[in-house]
């Protein structure tokens, strides 16, 4: 009798332990499952935190740098635009858009008639502008003035277009010592473009 108590309570004894056994592995498997789950969180959540910082630093760089600067500052501009007052704004628009390649943009009307117009050529813009001869008619446009512009395009295909639509080519294309190509065209109030390869 006492052996078989002896062999019973070594039964339950190992139950007992077989269902702890158990239960901590399956404890195990859903801390795993759980890890697995939130692993890609936690990492991406780790890179955003470092992005953030990285930024932090950056900003903090720049505004430093920003105190920094000369003072006064000096000047810093982002963009540039000519305006040309001209003779005869239809004659100006058709060289402009016709034989250079400008799309007009805005016009200004008085009366009905065309005072101004606004050109783009990619992200350039330039304006035209209806003389209105309180300087004089003998008044004259475009000496010792030249406007430099930079393009990706083809500079002898952008000159052979020019001569195709009777525009007046006043420097031949050509390399030039700092590397890029160019020509220069003048306009019909005398005042000269320059198209340049972007370097």
């Amino acid at each position: 009798m006492a052996g078989k108590k002896k062999h019973k309570k070594a039964g339950k004894k190992s139950k007992k332990a077989a269902r702890k056994a158990a239960k901590k592995a399956r404890k195990a498997v859903k801390t795993a499952n759980k890890a697995a789950k939130t692993a890609p969180r936690k990492a991406a959540k780790s890179a955003v935190r470092k992005v953030t910082r990285k930024a932090k630093v950056a900003r903090k760089a720049a505004a430093s740098a920003k105190k920094a600067r000369q003072q006064p500052e000096s000047l810093r501009l982002r963009s540039a635009g000519p305006s040309f007052t001209v003779s005869d704004l239809h004659k100006s628009l058709a060289f402009y858009r016709d034989v250079l390649g400008f799309t007009p943009r805005e016009r200004w009307e008085k009366d009905g008639v065309l005072q101004g117009i606004e050109l783009v050529a990619g992200s350039v813009v330039f304006w035209l502008g209806q003389d209105d001869w309180k300087k004089g008619r003998d008044r004259v446009k475009g000496l010792g003035f030249r406007m430099y512009c930079a393009t990706s395009q083809d500079i002898d295909a952008l000159a052979a277009r020019v001569r195709a639509g009777g525009g007046t080519i006043v420097d031949e294309p050509k390399d030039e010592p700092w590397g890029g190509r160019a020509f220069g065209v003048r306009d019909p109030d005398g005042f000269t473009i320059t198209l340049a390869s972007e370097m």
